[in-house]
């Protein structure tokens, strides 16, 4: 019987191996956060927005985003999240700062009770580590009459 091997391998892939401008990844605004959402993780050819992904993006000192990290596959309505995953790539990826994203695949952007509970876990859990979560930003359908995205920043839910 081979024994069990629980080697996990990491590529951190920086944004020079990717196809982003780098003048384009001031990550600042939650509104700066969405459009790298729509122009970059929404166009990646795994990416299903008939399921909730969590991604987190990966910022240095200035904010600029080094990369983003998929974290968790969710099913409609659901998705899992430990702090250990979240923070694992953080950690491998050397961040200084990082922004939560994930989708609804309802279209509705308003964060659940959950959503709002595991945000601030992960702020505690960030604390620890010195890796400040700046914002948690869920990304729902763009109308006339709503931008697509809701930011739990703007809605008061992080404090100082």
């Amino acid at each position: 019987m081979k024994p069990y091997n629980l080697a996990k391998e990491f590529r951190v892939m920086t944004l020079r191996e990717t196809a982003v401008a780098s003048d384009a990844t001031i990550c600042d605004t939650p509104d700066k956060a969405a459009d790298y959402w729509r122009s970059v993780i929404a166009s990646q050819p795994h990416f299903s927005p008939d399921q909730e992904q969590l991604y987190v993006l990966v910022l240095n000192t200035r904010r600029r985003v080094t990369g983003h990290i998929l974290v968790a596959l969710g099913t409609l309505d659901t998705i899992t999240v430990h702090p250990r995953e979240v923070f694992r790539g953080a950690i491998v990826a050397n961040a200084s700062t990082l922004v939560l994203m994930h989708n609804h695949p309802s279209g509705d952007s308003s964060p659940s009770e959950a959503d709002i509970k595991v945000t601030r876990d992960l702020m505690r859990a960030g604390q620890l580590l010195k890796i400040e979560v700046v914002d948690h930003v869920v990304m729902g359908e763009r109308t006339e009459t709503q931008r697509g995205f809701t930011s739990l920043r703007e809605l008061g839910y992080f404090y100082a």
